[in-house]
């Protein structure tokens, strides 16, 4: 996969995300789970971008890592709403697994960058 279309992808899961948290119950649960996962899920294309714009191999790295740990936030959260029930399990699990296929990716991306 391409930078760009690895950019492409994580906007995307920074839309889905945007989405989903509008779905989620006007509860103070429901939207103290939204801010977190709106802050977490955005951050990782923004992240990403930034990497990609890294001044050395070691930036790059770095900024990698917060991809990887915004992407796990973001399952972390998405995880709460299937087992807290606030949304329907199959609403959620696409994103849950888009999630951590970027993390995969990522992890991935920062070993081959050594």
């Amino acid at each position: 996969m391409t930078p760009e279309e690895l950019k492409k992808r994580t906007k995307q899961f920074g839309l889905r995300v945007f989405r989903l948290v509008e779905a989620l119950p006007n509860t103070f649960a429901g939207r103290a789970i939204a801010g977190q996962l709106v802050r977490s899920g955005s951050s990782v294309g923004a992240n990403y971008r930034a990497a990609c714009r890294g001044r050395s191999k070691a930036e790059f790295r770095a900024k990698l890592g917060i991809v990887i740990e915004e992407a796990d936030e973001s399952a972390y959260w998405l995880e709460l709403i299937i087992e807290g029930e606030f949304l329907p399990a199959e609403r959620v699990q696409p994103l849950l697994a888009e999630a951590d296929e970027i993390c995969a990716i990522m992890v991935a991306s920062r070993k081959n960058s050594e």
